[in-house]
């Protein structure tokens, strides 16, 4: 579920800006773009629920809005209009260059309806089989890479590479991702035969660290290719045309080809899961009152209109919502880590608020050049990260002064 297509124009690019300093840049990609999802997908499995059990610690009306907030994030307004963004620009334009975006846009939201309204077998097969092959080929791309380089990695003046990348690996929406499908990943677990928590707990684990090894592998890999091509292409290149550059250059235009239609089919089949699991959210939270059918079609549409802008204007449009949001995944993420270590939910309920203001506030000055003067007192907010100690000090001082409710918190979570 996390090896999404559109992932794979990140590391790249980060790579060729980084250069002979790439090491900070992996591992800041890595803890946001792996690890983060990861985590997610875990602590929903400690409480054997789904994020909206997770924020309901906070309140129900909270736990519902951000929820909205998550789907409307991975879904029309910028995770589907990316695939479709990305499936022109890696898959159609190299390939029928005749074609323009719009008419390419049509018609992929009219594949993802099809599929989407009349759910058929044949999508999940054809990812089963795509899947494999994509990462193979990718792997094939990363060996021949390492092994007959396509240039030379060469030194950069490139600074904060370690920030930069954390805030890069919001950009793949898969912690956000991983906490609102973490039911599917669960009840797959649960069909194979895992019943007991403790059952589930432990082959989610092992689940995560097959992901881990395979998903840091291929960010890793293509993040190292990107390194090769600070000195082929010094001047601006768009992240799509890196990835298509570094194919062409590494397995020729056949490659080139190949990998251009395995992503614009797997952007096709995340699209189409992500418009499914949206609509049914919103059938839920409506309690039927609201269609599968026209919520499906709206959100197509929204999600058509904003993919005509290109992959990066997309990706820079969602810079400032994913800033605010993925903070307070994160610290939903770690209060259910830690279990028994927060006493009250009130405790997660001001960590959380805490966070959300800084984190809002944050992004309005960088928005603003600066205007809110007193944030650059503020430790880390200059890369993005000024809620990190706030975060951390309201954490502990209201986990000190507030009594535990441990028995209740317990019951929360168990039903």
């Amino acid at each position: 579920m996390f090896f999404g297509a559109g992932n794979l124009i990140f590391p790249p690019t980060l790579g060729k800006a980084a250069g002979d300093k790439v090491l900070s840049s992996i591992m800041g990609f890595l803890i946001t773009g792996v690890g983060l999802p990861l985590c997610a997908v875990i602590a929903c499995a400690k409480i054997n629920g789904t994020f909206e059990k997770m924020a309901d610690r906070v309140g129900r009306v909270f736990s519902v809005i951000v929820s909205i907030a998550l789907i409307l994030v991975i879904g029309p307004l910028f995770a589907i209009p990316r695939t479709a963004a990305t499936t022109f620009e890696l898959g159609i334009q190299p390939l029928f260059p005749s074609i323009g975006q719009n008419i390419s846009i049509i018609v992929y939201f009219a594949i993802v309806l099809a599929f989407a309204l009349k759910p058929s077998s044949i999508i999940d097969n054809i990812g089963k089989i795509l899947t494999p092959a994509l990462l193979l080929m990718l792997a094939v791309i990363i060996v021949k890479g390492i092994i007959d380089p396509i240039g030379p990695i060469v030194a950069t003046s490139y600074q904060g590479g370690f920030s930069k990348a954390l805030i890069e690996g919001y950009q793949t929406t898969d912690a956000m991702t991983g906490v609102i499908f973490s039911s599917i990943i669960l009840a797959a677990i649960r069909a194979k035969g895992y019943k007991s928590s403790k059952d589930i707990m432990r082959i989610t684990m092992k689940s995560a660290v097959v992901s881990l090894i395979g998903l840091s592998f291929v960010y890793t890999g293509l993040m190292y290719l990107g390194t090769q091509t600070t000195t082929l292409f010094p001047g601006k290149i768009s992240r799509t045309s890196l990835v298509t550059e570094i194919v062409r250059l590494d397995l020729g235009s056949i490659g080139s080809c190949i990998l251009s239609l395995c992503v614009a089919i797997a952007c096709l089949t995340t699209a189409i899961g992500i418009l499914s699991a949206g609509s049914h959210f919103f059938v839920k939270l409506s309690k039927g009152k609201l269609s599968y059918k026209g919520i499906a079609i709206s959100m197509a549409l929204v999600s058509g209109v904003m993919a005509t802008k290109d992959v990066d204007s997309l990706i820079k449009l969602a810079g400032p919502v994913l800033q605010i949001i993925y903070p307070i995944v994160i610290v939903l993420i770690v209060t259910t880590l830690l279990g028994d270590i927060v006493k009250n939910n009130k405790v997660v309920a001001i960590t959380t608020y805490t966070v959300l203001i800084v984190s809002a506030l944050n992004t309005i000055n960088d928005l603003t050049s600066n205007s809110i003067g007193f944030f650059k007192y503020v430790p880390l907010s200059s890369v993005g990260f000024g809620w990190v100690i706030p975060a951390t000090l309201a954490f502990v001082i209201s986990n000190r002064l507030i009594k535990s409710n441990k028995i209740t918190k317990n019951r929360e979570l168990e039903n």
